[in-house]
């Protein structure tokens, strides 16, 4: 099983990479990978991204893909992606319901990973990932991810 999302995961970096390349803008470059993982990944059952908004000390979500979410901005520390806003760490949680600072989007989310987003090494903002399976991220999705947001922050930004 491994293996075949590794190959998922090689397969879906080459296609963001040739898409950001093509010189989309930041919104179309971001909705696009949101899209493409929730179409692709069968445990990503919501997948955003939230970029800093210094100013207001918030998260603004910037893209996404899945049901509608009212948690548009979000104040750093609050909830797991206000805490990665603060910590610049990533963060799985296999069990939300276990979490004590958990923002629930959805009574269906049962885990959640968020990965910070880096431009020349300053947190900019994250993609989280919600999953309605227990236990549903591991270390490859994690390093996934890293690679999805180093293509986002040399494209993008």
């Amino acid at each position: 099983m491994g293996q075949f999302f590794s190959m998922i995961f090689d397969s879906l970096l080459n296609i963001i990479d040739r898409k950001l390349c093509s010189g989309v803008s930041k919104a179309e470059g971001l909705q696009f990978i949101c899209q493409l993982l929730f179409n692709h990944v069968e445990h990503y059952n919501w997948v955003g991204y939230y970029l800093h908004n210094q100013k207001k000390k918030e998260l603004v979500l910037n893209a996404y893909a899945g049901a509608l979410t009212e948690h548009t901005h979000i104040p750093f520390g609050k909830g797991i992606c206000g805490q990665v806003a603060l910590s610049n760490e990533n963060f799985i949680v296999d069990d939300v319901n276990a979490q004590d600072n958990y923002i629930a989007c959805s009574l269906d989310v049962k885990s959640e990973i968020v990965i910070p987003l880096f431009v020349n090494e300053k947190n900019i903002g994250q993609i989280d990932i919600d999953s309605n399976h227990l236990g549903a991220f591991s270390e490859k999705d994690s390093a996934f991810l890293c690679e999805v947001n180093h293509l986002v922050s040399v494209h993008l930004f």
